[in-house]
């Protein structure tokens, strides 16, 4: 067979050729079906040319072949290598042609017809997801080739089966035309990575039908018509309808929403099969400029999810899918835009299950024309368009009866053109019941919404205000942030200020973080691996792991912060007025599904709790609450109200008392620790004693308190710098790491100027400076002692032209030996100045290692904020002010030059930081940066602590 004969189909702009239409998805019915995931036989050739057809036919001794695990992706299963891009695409430009260099995995499946399979009707070959193209055969019969790697193709093969066994060859090349149009910034990995189905479809079954379920919210009825293309009736149990198909039917009902996912259990009944449906009524409509659900406007609280997992890659089963969702309903999280293809269609049943807003998105991205200014674009060229609406009608036809879905999205970063008009003509056409989104028309010439990606706090509150300008049609829009809050490593910082927009302007109808998990790849060597791990010629490094979770799912500190920020129940007020303000900021739902408690707490500590009456407030609506009186006999020292709102009873996906949201009122001010400088310096045994320090006499650094010796004591103002930090390369003129790195603040250099042992203080006076620079911080520690404890205060003084912010101010020393750590302060977790609304102030208590947050690239991370008072190996530190706490059995340096955390090999020093100030997180590794409030100038500062032996070690 020839090399044209082929692999033609590869460089087709057609969709391929054989498929049956589009049509519905669902889980399952009363007619039979197989499974064919499994154990496949599997080849692997380096080009698209190096194997002819025949392992296809029947009778082929593939005895001495591989195995594969399906779904999955071949390269995930040791053929070949993963390789990842943000953009650009890894092979030539060179639409719609591939390389003959084309990694090619043959699959073969012999299967056998279950005993009860029913020996007449039609049957069903169905792929749920394969990438980027495949080409099918069953028995020796070619049936047909597709593209759309996350979409669902099915094949007519009824009058092909066989009673013994069946041969199924599935041929499968990493790059086709189609690859073209997926360019969707993460890992390309080939496979049959979803389900592969046997369908029987019986005389008489359905083969497609529309759920419409819409709800008047003004006369509170339901309104059902199912459509199908066989007759039949609709039943629904608990609302008494018993209906042909087609027909209209309106009942009292409740309706659905992501907060209250009402779903009535129904059958749909045709001659041949029972398929059960499961309807949740609500109206999408777009209405005085803002996006509605049953008459009321929705606040988008939302995440971007791509699909995966460590070891699985693309190839998702139910319950990681489901722990996705429970997840985000345990985050407060409500809506989801499925970023850049239709997920799994069983993630949609979830969705309507526990309740999320779903921007189903078209398997769409073709952002690596920016390259060549856009230049032979897909999405612009007539000649892709059939492909495109291919896509588009795949996308909306499997997913059109998911109440969970309110948004059609037409893909992503594709440019503009002829292809997405027609694209969202034919949807408009299809199904007036949901709007159409698409981030890159900015002219809102096809879509019903204004949509941008890391628009800055400025810009989105001058949309708000109504003073963006632009297009007449635009102007009269609502506005999402379909991507923002890049949460790419440490943070992203300034959620809260993005929130506290979305709140304030009707028009901002929030937002989507990007994104949901890091990408890491589970590696024996490296923890996780990214981009360039395995040898790729190009690639984006970490840019992959950019998500609110771990990649074996755990909350990163950035999931913790965005679920205060978004919390449906805002808790706020003066401690000391004896009342705390409730509001409801769901919404659709009351507050009935919520309890409410109280604690007061005396330097971090409860002394009394109790429950707090709340009525069950509407959405929006807020009451002053009173508090209980404070509690009798509670010892003095600084106290806080902590009010919680807790689910009242177990829901599917979270149990009774789960945390929903809480408030931490103020009643009193800390106690800031005095010293009376009582204490002379001595000298003696070549060194200088004040009260339990013992420092060098030279150069008057600290070597001891007490009995615990302390090392390297000096001014600090170097942080490995953070994702964020390092910012995206198209910004390249802002991005303070990289100008950190130029001024030199990695590597600072202390010049001694003087030691002073006066009478009741001593004082070392120093310059900490940059090499071939001529700025610096001037800097003078001065200690005095009562005895027992002593104080530090550390003045700064910048001298020079500083035009950047300073990573952080603190000072850094040593300790031989640490792992417990206690703390008065902010926590559980890490924060920084624009990412510490997660942070509440209690009595906390650690491990050394068990303060790090674990990024899959080492940056800056674990500081606790607010830290009153800490103790950790021997010493007990308290500040004036509250500081910033981090320790850790690397340096600050060594942390800066791994690359994975495999490399961070603890030393036999913990490190320790104690700082004055932090420079704003943001999330400028795509985003903006800090806010300017949240930028540590280099400008005079004096901070001080109190240092003692503690006996915790």
């Amino acid at each position: 067979m020839s090399l044209r004969t082929s692999t033609a189909y590869v460089e087709d702009v057609s969709p391929g050729s054989g498929v049956l239409p589009p049509r519905a998805w669902y889980a399952s019915s009363d007619a039979t079906s197989l499974s064919l995931n499994g154990s496949w036989r599997f080849r692997l050739s380096d080009t698209a040319d190096a194997e002819d057809d025949s392992f296809a036919a029947r009778g082929y001794d593939a005895g001495d072949w591989a195995q594969v695990t399906v779904p999955g992706h071949w390269v995930l299963q040791g053929h070949g290598s993963p390789a990842y891009t943000n953009h650009l695409y890894p092979f030539p430009v060179d639409p719609p042609r591939v390389p003959t260099e084309n990694p090619t995995g043959d699959h073969l499946r012999l299967f056998g017809l279950p005993a009860d399979w029913p020996a007449d009707g039609a049957a069903v070959l169905r792929f749920d997801g394969v990438e980027s193209c495949a080409r099918v055969w069953l028995n020796g019969t070619e049936l047909g080739e597709f593209k759309g790697s996350r979409l669902p193709h099915e094949f007519a093969v009824g009058h092909l089966l066989e009673a013994g066994d069946n041969v199924l060859a599935v041929r499968v090349h990493q790059w086709s035309s189609g690859s073209y149009l997926e360019d969707q910034d993460q890992w390309w990995l080939p496979g049959i990575f979803r389900d592969v189905t046997l369908l029987h479809r019986p005389a008489g079954s359905v083969r497609d039908f529309f759920v419409h379920a819409s709800y008047d919210h003004v006369s509170g009825t339901g309104t059902l018509r199912v459509d199908s293309d066989v007759a039949g009736r609709v039943t629904v149990a608990d609302l008494g309808i018993d209906t042909a198909t087609g027909e209209p039917v309106t009942v009292p009902a409740e309706p659905w929403t992501a907060e209250t996912p009402r779903l009535y259990d129904a059958v749909l009944a045709t001659p041949g099969e029972r398929v059960p449906l499961r309807i949740g009524f609500r109206t999408v409509e777009l209405s005085d400029g803002l996006i509605k659900v049953n008459g009321r406007p929705l606040l988008f609280k939302g995440v971007n999810r791509h699909e995966w997992h460590p070891e699985r890659g693309r190839a998702l089963d139910l319950a990681t899918m489901r722990e996705d969702v429970t997840l985000m309903k345990r985050h407060n999280v409500n809506a989801v835009r499925t970023s850049h293809y239709p997920p799994h269609p069983a993630f949609l049943d979830l969705c309507d299950e526990y309740g999320l807003w779903v921007i189903d998105e078209c398997d769409l991205e073709t952002h690596g024309f920016t390259e060549q200014g856009w230049r032979d674009n897909p999405v612009d060229d007539d000649r892709w368009t059939p492909a495109l609406l291919d896509r588009a009608a795949r996308t909306v036809e499997r997913d059109k009866n998911h109440p969970s879905v309110v948004i059609w999205s037409l893909g992503n970063e594709a440019g503009t053109g002829r292809g997405l008009t027609a694209m969202a003509e034919w949807i408009h056409g299809r199904d007036g019941s949901r709007l159409v989104h698409y981030e890159g028309d900015h002219d809102c010439r096809d879509t019903d919404v204004y949509s941008r990606m890391y628009a800055d706090h400025a810009e989105v509150e001058r949309i708000g205000r109504g003073l963006d300008g632009g297009p007449r049609r635009r102007r009269a829009l609502p506005f999402i942030l379909c991507e923002y809050a890049h949460a790419m490593g440490n943070g992203p910082g300034g959620l809260l200020d993005y929130q506290r927009l979305f709140e304030a302007h009707d028009r901002l109808q929030g937002g989507f973080v990007w994104e949901w998990i890091d990408h890491g790849i589970a590696h024996p060597e490296l923890g996780y691996a990214y981009g360039g791990d395995f040898g790729e010629e190009l690639h984006d490094g970490n840019f992959v792991c950019d998500g609110l979770l771990f990649p074996d799912r755990r909350p990163s500190p950035g999931l913790l912060e965005y679920r205060k920020v978004i919390e449906p129940v805002a808790i706020t007020g003066d401690g000391t007025a004896g009342t705390v303000r409730i509001t409801n900021r769901y919404d659709f739902a009351d507050l009935s599904a919520l309890s409410f408690s109280w604690s007061y707490e005396v330097e971090g500590e409860a002394v009394d709790l109790g429950t707090l009456p709340v009525p069950a407030l509407a959405p929006g609506e807020s009451a002053e609450v009173e508090l209980p009186a404070v509690p009798a006999g509670a010892p003095a020292g600084e106290a806080h109200w902590t009010v919680r709102a807790v689910l009242a009873s177990d829901t599917a996906w979270a149990p009774q008392d789960h945390v929903v949201a809480w408030g931490q009122l103020a009643v009193s001010e800390r106690r800031v620790p005095h010293v009376a400088a009582t204490a002379r310096p001595a000298h003696g045994n070549g060194g200088i004693s004040l009260g339990p320090g013992v420092f060098d006499a030279r150069t008057g650094a600290l070597r001891a308190i007490g009995e615990v010796p302390v090392t390297g004591l000096r001014l600090d103002v170097w942080r490995a710098p953070t994702d964020n930090d390092d910012g995206a390369a198209w910004q390249s003129d802002l991005r303070p790491g990289p100008l950190w790195r130029e001024l030199g603040l990695h590597r600072m250099r202390h010049r001694l100027d003087a030691v002073e042992a006066g009478e009741d203080a001593l004082t070392v006076r120093t310059r900490v400076a940059p090499a071939a620079r001529d700025l610096g911080l001037s800097t003078v520690y001065r200690w005095t002692s009562d005895g027992d404890r002593l104080r530090l205060t550390v003045s700064v003084t910048p001298d020079g032209d500083w035009t950047v912010p300073l990573p952080r101010l603190g000072i850094r020393f040593g300790l031989a030996a640490a792992d417990a750590v206690r703390w008065y302060g902010g926590g559980p977790g890490e924060a920084y100045p624009d990412t510490r609304s997660a942070s509440r102030i209690a009595r906390r208590q650690s491990t050394v290692d068990d303060l790090q947050t674990p990024y899959v690239r080492p940056q800056e991370n674990g500081a606790r904020i607010d830290v009153r008072w800490a103790e950790l190996g021997g010493l007990r530190v308290e500040g004036d002010p509250a500081f910033f706490l981090t320790a850790r059995r690397w340096t600050t340096e060594h942390l800066d030059a791994a690359a994975h955390l495999t490399d961070l090999v603890p030393g036999d020093t913990v490190w320790v930081n104690l700082d004055h100030a932090h420079h704003g997180i943001g999330s400028q590794s795509c985003g903006p940066g800090p806010l300017p409030r949240y930028r540590l100038r280099a400008e005079p500062a004096e901070f001080s602590f109190v240092l003692s032996a503690s006996g915790t070690g």
